[in-house]
């Protein structure tokens, strides 16, 4: 299966050239911003990046240039999405803060233990019904085109400096950092409490004993150092990890029929690339988190149906203050579906 995807990616490749040379035009040098350093073996976004710019640019025959700017550069989340709403950046790949300061229905995708495996997540953001409708809808109330759904490391896992964590029970009496309230509402629910803590004072929170533990994939566990004041790791498939590559609307319509083509082109060969880039390096990672002395435990399909039971309940309680509950209906029937569809095709 990954090596028909390969090949995927290199047919559109030729197909990019090809393209390319069909029409000569002005040179055009387009801004591209996103979040973290411009460094392939630590940020999943940049590596998706390079292969973007690298898929265009042949694909245009050198008619469309991208700029990056790396670790938000151009502004914080609302700030860069408002530049590519007014057309001052044309490329910007955003974080879930990004899209919910102008579309917060995106939060339906974000609900935990939805999908059994990185293939579902594939089916429910490539095929779903969910996002079909979610990329109309961003389009039409923002003018920006939601392109791909990009893979940037793996699924969040728990990791704590107490105990094992097997089951949600053991989560009882512990204290852990909350990206958000959604993931404080999850905490909650397990028995333990949490508080919202930025990224860069996690490491000291947690060396310090401010909270014993926090969620993240274990690229970030790794770039974060997290594992010097860490022990435990709970491989637990929380939530699908993912930024949103999008394009000003208005610009994309302007382009030629070829141009729009090797966009989208580009866009899907590269996220491919990205797939298999990040979800081949998740069990070296996790080794590494071994050799450096963390414990890793996988739990069992009964135990995760537990955090299932407990913890979906909890976020989708947040969520559903801030949207209507069709969306988190729709985004559940998705999910299910393709985890059926994966299940049957396996």
């Amino acid at each position: 299966m990954l090596k028909g995807k390969a090949v995927v990616c290199l047919i559109l490749v030729f197909v990019f050239v090809f393209t390319g040379m069909l029409s000569a035009a002005q040179v055009m040098n387009i801004k591209m911003s996103y979040n973290g350093p411009a460094d392939i073996e630590t940020n999943a976004v940049h590596e998706f990046a390079v292969n973007f710019k690298n898929f265009i640019e042949m694909g245009s025959n050198g008619r469309i240039k991208l700029t990056f700017y790396p670790n938000s550069q151009l502004g914080n989340e609302e700030e860069r999405m408002l530049q590519t709403i007014n057309g001052l950046t044309m490329f910007n790949i955003a974080s879930n803060a990004g899209i919910v300061s102008v579309y917060p229905q995106i939060y339906a995708a974000t609900v935990p233990f939805m999908f059994d495996n990185f293939q579902a997540a594939h089916q429910f953001f490539d095929h779903s019904e969910y996002w079909q409708k979610t990329r109309e809808e961003f389009r039409e109330i923002s003018g920006v085109t939601l392109l791909e759904a990009v893979e940037e490391g793996g699924f969040l896992a728990f990791t704590n400096n107490k105990k094992e964590i097997h089951r949600p029970q053991d989560f009882t009496g512990l204290k852990f950092r909350g990206m958000d309230p959604g993931q404080v509402a999850l905490y909650e629910a397990f028995g333990a409490s949490g508080t919202p803590i930025p990224w860069t004072e996690l490491y000291m929170a947690l060396q310090t004993g401010v909270v014993d533990g926090q969620m993240n994939p274990p690229t970030y566990i790794i770039s974060g150092s997290l594992y010097e004041v860490q022990d435990y790791v709970t491989m637990a498939n929380i939530q699908y990890s993912c930024q949103w590559l999008t394009v000003n609307t208005d610009w994309l319509e302007s382009l030629t029929p070829e141009d729009r083509y090797v966009i989208k082109a580009a866009a899907k060969a590269a996220n491919i690339i990205n797939r298999l880039s990040v979800e081949a390096k998740v069990n070296q990672r996790v080794q590494f988190l071994k050799e450096q002395g963390m414990k890793v435990y996988y739990p069992t399909g009964e135990e995760m149906q537990q955090f299932k039971d407990i913890g979906q309940p909890a976020y989708i309680s947040w969520i559903g203050k801030r949207i209507d509950r069709q969306y988190i209906d729709a985004a559940l029937e998705s999910a299910a579906k393709a985890n059926q569809e994966v299940r049957g095709n396996e």
